[in-house]
Parts: structure tokens; sequence; C-alpha cells
């Protein structure tokens, strides 16, 4: 079936908690192993169809804000999902204390009993209602980044329209550029703020009806971090301000240079290079072409892969009007089928988002047929480690979407990709700070972001911008209303990633090999062990992120990039 085949279904919850209260009363009543096992399964096949028609109306309603049927389906799911939560909440309760629960860890494996048991420390009836207010407040959001409408010379963008401006060769195109970009967000300033203020004091009461500190151990769990927590991710923060930020340092002073200006303002750091940004070699049709070569000659596995998505149309990469920002990928189990979400805009990111999200999706094709649902997807930060690694194993083709400009790519990404730590780790530090202190004013998480700002990245310069120099540049980040503590697994990821990227420059059919076995298993394992089985090195200790940077580092030394 092509995607647009799917059905829109909307579930019902009194149908949903139906069915779900039989299967649950089946495996309360089973008195063999056997009947316990065949109500798990039941309960799997059932949670996988449930899961596809939300992931459908989501998608449907990301691709077009404004459809009213996709609108109003979205907001049911705002509505229900919470009390969807709680029935799958008594499955979990009912799950782990059954009687054949020894025989059902042999059958599922006891990770995912430590999945569950994690789960129900994270979700009690009485934050139902705090659930679906935090569904509204972050759909808001994202509705009013959806809504921007930037008149800029004569003509009317989205935000991630206005990208190609941002990164244009003039000067003052890209301040005037950015000037209209910011003024969306200094207009809804109020409203951004007001939406997050009370995010953050709901997720701190939610933290503390179920009996933690406070909200940070609570969105470490709703991530499902069982083998590392806060301090672990505190040292690591350590480790980039020690050994990325001064390499960072010496990047930008190259940039500026290279670019021709004695004081870098923010809105000059977009552009790499007085030549321009490398730009794709054509428009959405093309890369996808170009994209299907290159994916065939990888290998017999990612040929099979994106010919599944490209026959199936799933992918759906253009920007428009009334289509969320940002890109993403997400399976809908249903079709046994990975989808990929985006809004190109002209530049280099569109070829990003044919190896990124790409990279996401594989893995999910990969891992497709893996028994237990659960162990599918890994969590979020070995996630982003198939996709940051896809975009290092796209190097060599890299010549089929940039043409003569791909060396200029591929030292723009690894520049980028270094550049990209600090602000990542600031984002984290940010977030540590204001669910620490839930009660602070506004103000005072406006000051300590730029604070944050100037620790790990002294060199952005906000002059002529008073509504930035305060501390708001937070507001752009979607990640940060809507999914705490996630941003850092970027760059954890990118880390790992760095370490395919040495590797394959050594030998690349071996750091291939291991990269399709890493997509192949899944979420067997929590991140820590995942990457122990994968035999990859953990960030989180001393000495690991020295070694990707420095030789990292002295390869970027290698191009003369003036040149370009």
């Amino acid at each position: 079936m092509k995607f647009e085949e799917y059905p829109l279904r909307v579930p019902e919850l009194a149908k949903v908690s139906k069915k779900a209260k039989q299967i649950i009363t089946e495996l309360k009543d089973a008195e063999t192993a056997s009947a316990a096992i065949k109500a798990v399964k039941k309960m799997n096949r059932f949670s996988a169809d449930l899961s596809s028609d939300m992931t459908i109306i989501s998608i449907r309603y990301t691709i077009d804000t404004t459809n009213e049927v996709y609108r109003n389906a979205n907001d049911v799911l705002d509505e229900i999902s919470p009390h969807i939560s709680a029935v799958f909440n008594e499955y979990n309760h009912a799950l782990v204390a059954s009687k054949f629960r020894a025989e059902l860890e042999e059958e599922f494996g006891s990770y995912l009993f430590a999945m569950i048991d994690n789960q129900i420390k994270c979700f009690n009836p009485i934050i139902i209602e705090d659930l679906q207010k935090e569904n509204k407040l972050k759909t808001q959001y994202s509705r009013l980044l959806a809504s921007a409408q930037i008149k800029y010379r004569g003509k009317v963008y989205n935000l991630s329209q206005m990208g190609i401006f941002l990164q244009d060769k003039d000067a003052e195109t890209r301040k005037s550029a950015a000037k209209a970009y910011i003024k969306f967000f200094e207009d809804n300033e109020r409203e951004m703020e007001e939406v997050y203020d009370q995010l953050v004091h709901l997720r701190d009461g939610m933290a503390k009806k179920l009996g933690f500190s406070n909200y940070v151990e609570l969105g470490y769990r709703r991530l499902g971090r069982l083998d590392y927590d806060a301090k672990d991710v505190a040292n690591y923060r350590d480790q980039i301000y020690q050994e990325v930020v001064p390499v960072v340092k010496k990047l930008k002073k190259r940039q500026a240079k290279r670019i021709g200006i004695k004081s870098m303002k923010f809105y000059d750091e977009p552009l790499s290079f007085l030549s321009g940004n490398p730009t794709p070699i054509g428009e959405r049709p093309l890369l996808v072409q170009q994209a299907q070569k290159m994916y065939h000659e990888m290998g017999q596995e990612t040929d099979e892969f994106f010919t599944f998505m490209v026959e199936n149309h799933l992918l759906d990469l253009d920007a428009k009007p009334g289509k969320e920002g940002g890109g993403y990928m997400t399976y809908i189990p249903r079709y046994k089928a990975p989808f990929i979400f985006a809004n190109f805009n002209g530049t280099a990111g569109d070829v990003d988002v044919l190896t990124h999200e790409v990279g996401h999706a594989f893995q999910g094709y990969a891992s497709r047929n893996i028994k237990v649902p659960e162990y599918q997807s890994p969590t979020l930060e070995a996630c982003e480690i198939h996709s940051m690694s896809m975009e290092f194993f796209a190097e060599p083709y890299i010549e089929y979407f940039f043409g003569d400009q791909a060396d200029k790519y591929r030292f723009s990404h690894l520049e980028g990709a270094i550049e990209f730590l600090p602000y990542g780790v600031a984002v984290d530090e940010f977030q540590a700070f204001v669910y620490e202190n839930p009660t602070v004013s506004i103000e005072e998480r406006n000051a300590e972001w730029r604070k944050i700002e100037k620790k790990y990245m002294p060199w952005k310069k906000y002059t002529g911008f008073p509504y930035l120099e305060k501390g708001t540049r937070w507001m752009r980040q979607h990640h940060i209303i809507a999914s705490p503590f996630y941003y850092i697994d970027y760059t954890l990821a990118q880390v790992v990633a760095f370490q395919f990227a040495i590797e394959m420059r050594k030998n690349h059919a071996k750091a291939w090999k291991k990269y399709v076995r890493l997509c192949k298993l899944g979420g067997r394992y929590p991140f820590v062990t995942l990457l122990k089985h994968a035999k990859l090195r953990n960030p989180f200790e001393n000495g690991n992120v020295k070694k990707v940077i420095r030789p990292l580092a002295k390869e970027l030394n290698t191009y003369d990039d003036s040149k370009f």
C-alpha cells in the first residue's frame, strides 16, 4: 500500500479500553505459562495496531496542520492518549505481577521487564489531567511555529523556507533575513514564555506527585535511561567543554578569516564560504533519484530498503504552508513501514535529511522483524547513532548530490558536526538548571541561558539584536519545549558516530558491517549496554571524547578551505 492509501482511523477510547481490559483479564486469569505468553502476544498485536493508527494521524497532521480533519483527530489524541497510558499502565502492572513472570522473562527477555518496571514508576492515574494539559501546551507551541508567515522582500515564507536567506553570501541579506526571522519569535515572545513556564511547573508537579524530588529524574526515566544518570551526563558535558570548545573557537576564527569578517556576528555564522555554502545540484525529485542510486551502490540491504520507501510514498520532503517545521522519522508497525518527514529549502540540509533521517528509517526497516515490539527501536540517544553515522557512510557518494562542491561539503559537514557539540550540551545544561530550579522567573531563565551560552559558545555576538542578547535564543529549539532532556542525545550519538567516521577511513567494509549489525540489534539493550554489544566506546567515560575529536580536528587541517 502507498502511504496515501493507509486508512485514517481515530481511536475510540471506550473500544480501546474494552479490548485492552479483555487481554489484561486473560493475562491475569492465565493458568499456564503458555496462556500467559499468548495473552502478551495478543497485546503486542493490539498495541501495534493502535500505535499505527495514532502515528498515521500524527503524520498527516504535521504535514498539514490547517486541515480540519487532521487537527480534530490530533486533538482527540491529545485528549485520550493519557487515558490510553492508564490502560497500558494497568497491563504493565498485570505483566510484572504475573505468577509466570519467570517464564515470561525467559520468552521475552529481562530487559522488557526492566523497561516496564521503569514505565510504572513514570505513571499514575493521578497525573492524567496533567498529561492532557502537557499535550495541549506542546500542540499550542507547535501550531504557533507552523503558523509563521514571515514577510520578506515582497513574499511570505515559513520558518524553514527562510533558511536559504539566512546563509546568503551577502551580509546585508543575512542580517535582514535574521531580523525578519527573529521578529516572529519576538512578536510571539510572551506566548512562548508562558507556554514553557506552564510546562515547567506542570512537569515539576507531575514529578512530585510520582514521588521524585524534581523533574530531572522523571525526565530521564521517561526517556528510558536505565544505565546512566544525570551525573554521567554532567561529566560528559565537562568533557565537551574541555575538549571541544577550544577546537570550535579555532574553527570559528578560521571561518571568520575565510569569509573575510573581523568580528563575526551570529547571523554570519551560517555562511561557511565566500563562494557560498555547498548547495545541492537539484531539487527534491533529482535528489531522491540520486539517493536511490547511492543506496543501491551502498549495499543490498539499503537498496531494498530505499526502494521500498520510494515505491510506497513514505517520504514527504517539501516545505509548504501549514506544514510543521523540522524533520523526523517515525515507524508504522502495521505496515512495517518507516516514514520520513522533512522541509526541503534548497540548502545542504536537504541532503542531510536524505542521509540522517534515512539512517533512522534504515534501522527501523532492519529491525522490523524483531518479535518483541519494545525491542524494535532503542532509546533515543542510540537511535541518533544510526542517523548520524549514515551521514558519514554517505560521504563516498556525496558527488551525486554536490558535484564539484563535494569536498566543500565534506569539510563543512565535519566542521558543522564538531561545532554542534557545544550548542547541544548548552541546551542540556539549561534544561538541568530549569528543572532543578522550577520556581525561578522567566527573566532569570533567560539570563541563565545567556550565561550558559557564553560558557560553551563565547563567540556568539548578538550586537544589534537586544532580544537575543537578553537570552531568548532557546525559544527557537523545539526540543526544549516538547522533549525535555532529549537534545543531549544528538551529541552523545555524534561522538559515537565519529567512531564510525574514523573507522571507515581505515577499513570501510569492517565499519559498514559493524553499522548494519548495530541497526539490526534494534533496542535489545539499554544505551551503554548496547554500545558494549556493538563494540563501541562509551562517551561518558573520561578520555573517549578526546579520542574522537583530536583525529577529526587534524583531518580538518588537511583541507585548504581557503580554496572553497
